[in-house]
């Protein structure tokens, strides 16, 4: 049996919970002074009417008479006669860029967007900020061993892929330097020197996915400085972030039942039969002769095949093209388009990728290769569609190159303010019981449900009584009241899936419009989506 040494000497193994301490218990980091805001020199950010700014904070907030670095920051300023003060955007990730989400506030409805200066930023190590980090662009190549480690050789060539990447991570001293502060916690009291350079005492938050929890986070800390605080595809702070990987992977299989599903209700688009099960099943064997023989010239193998089919399971926005993209390849043995979006999704830049990892492994101590192994298997038996790979995306932690902490203990008793969470019951990158169990550590928190839905983070998107919830929230701070018991305060229908309409699938009409531009829904999914 390959065992993969951890690396004791960086890492602080210590079990159990650790209290966010409260901004006055904690060392006082200098602001970076205020921000300048100026016409943004990149094209997109310009195009959306953005401006740009930068922030210099402590790299190390306990010590913030030290070396600083500088967080890159976007404004959307209010045009309303009312102003209701600065609201900060994270799209989530860990990695993802904030820099294009000041453009949501056209997505709010009754034009309350346009009462709030709309701030965002890409945290440390992410993106425009610097310095960022990058490890390997080669780790997202085509053909790689399959996910599922069906022999020895296999488990002992995605160890080596993944103790590589984590050194590649600390290959120089410029990252070894960063490395130990890319934590929540340290973009948290980013967050904060953000509020204080904007000069406002309170700071409202809309935040997505992982953003959920760097929203938990600063309510724990800074329960006094909150505002609307607007938390969608909630976290749920007590799983981060082995657990919850395992959640995903029993949540994603279910979903993809949904998606099978989908596919047999339209024979005449997909042209892959009615009957779900046989689809499903056929998926499974379209793995093992893609691990025979790649398609697309060799570029899609296996993995590439459950990375991208795994757009499934995140979202419903594109079903139609993902269901005909599979069936060409099932019924023409055409895999080239499937490669495409593959190749889109996931080559080239791995900076996502390394602040994925680098906030996951800090973050929280992580087991060791024999319970990983063991817990991976004893899910895979039940859940196979993405277990091996959430395995191996998250295995550069097995020997990561930074210390490791204690999981933060997440409170809302002190917060005062009004708080709306959001979640679709069947969303499986942040399941349904995390909003519940944020519900429960804050008592000033109501939940919003989109009943039977399967897409992650869908506010905005066109559901009336989930956006006028939020539209109505940002203007008066009012939130749907809070029922009794373990369960959402207010029921919505969920986002529903475009439906294919037309000869052979040429045309789509969708049931459930998405309304945000196709650029900001890109910039959305490139940092909740993992893979």
């Amino acid at each position: 049996m390959l065992r993969l040494p951890v690396i004791a000497s960086a890492v602080l193994v210590v079990l159990g919970l650790v209290s966010v301490p409260a901004a006055t218990q904690a060392p006082a980091a200098a602001a970076g002074g205020t921000v300048s805001w100026r016409a943004c020199s990149d094209p997109e950010l310009d195009y959306l009417g953005l401006e740009c700014g930068s922030l210099a904070v402590p790299l190390d907030h306990d010590h913030p008479g030290g070396p600083t670095i500088r967080l890159a920051l976007t404004r959307r300023a209010h045009t309303s006669t009312t102003y209701n003060g600065a609201l900060l955007v994270n799209p989530g990730g860990p990695g993802g860029s904030g820099l294009s989400m000041p453009s949501l506030s056209d997505y709010v409805p009754g034009d309350v967007g346009s009462t709030y200066d709309w701030i965002g930023f890409d945290p440390r190590g992410v993106g425009a900020s610097s310095p960022s980090l990058h490890c390997s662009r080669r780790f997202f190549t085509w053909n790689r061993p399959s996910y599922v480690p069906k022999s020895p050789a296999i488990t002992r060539a995605w160890l080596a892929r993944s103790r590589a990447y984590a050194a590649a991570c600390a290959n120089t001293a410029a990252k070894r330097a960063l490395l130990p502060h890319l934590t929540t916690l340290d973009t948290v009291r980013d967050m904060d020197l953000v509020r204080q350079a904007l000069g406002v005492d309170t700071i409202s938050y809309y935040g997505f996915s992982y953003g959920t929890y760097l929203g938990e986070v600063y309510a724990t800390r800074y329960p006094s400085r909150v505002g609307r605080f607007v938390l969608d595809g909630v976290v749920n702070p007590s799983r981060v972030w082995y657990a919850a990987n395992l959640d995903q992977d029993r949540a994603f299989d279910a979903n993809m039942n949904v998606f099978w599903q989908y596919v047999a209700r339209h024979p005449g688009a997909f042209h892959l039969g009615k009957r779900w099960r046989v689809i499903k099943t056929g998926y499974y064997k379209q793995l093992k002769r893609l691990d025979r023989k790649p398609a697309a010239n060799g570029r899609l193998g296996p993995d590439e095949l459950a990375d991208v089919m795994l757009d499934a399971g995140y979202y419903v926005y594109n079903w139609v093209d993902l269901g005909l993209a599979y069936s060409a390849l099932v019924r023409k043995h055409r895999g080239g388009t499937l490669a495409a979006l593959y190749r889109d999704a996931n080559m080239g830049d791995d900076n996502s990728f390394a602040m994925y990892n680098a906030v996951q492994c800090s973050d929280v101590v992580w087991p060791g290769w024999a319970r990983t192994r063991a817990s991976s298997w004893a899910v895979h038996r039940r859940a196979p569609f993405l277990t091996w790979g959430n395995t191996w995306y998250n295995a550069p932690c097995l020997a990561w190159k930074s210390p490791a902490h204690r999981r933060l203990g997440v409170t809302g008793g002190a917060v005062s303010s009004k708080i709306l969470l959001i979640s679709e019951t069947r969303d499986a990158a942040t399941p349904y019981s995390g909003a519940l169990a944020v519900r429960r550590l804050f008592p000033s928190a109501s939940l919003v449900a989109g009943v039977n839905g399967t897409t992650h983070a869908s506010s905005l998107s066109g559901v009336p009584c989930v956006d006028n919830t939020v539209g109505n929230y940002l203007r008066t701070g009012l939130v749907p009241t809070r029922l009794a018991g373990n369960r959402a305060d207010r029921r919505c229908s969920r986002l529903l899936p475009p439906s294919p309409n037309g000869v052979w699938g040429r045309t789509t009409t969708p049931t459930g419009q998405d309304r945000l531009s196709p650029l900001l829904r890109h910039a959305l999914l490139s940092a909740q989506r993992h893979r």
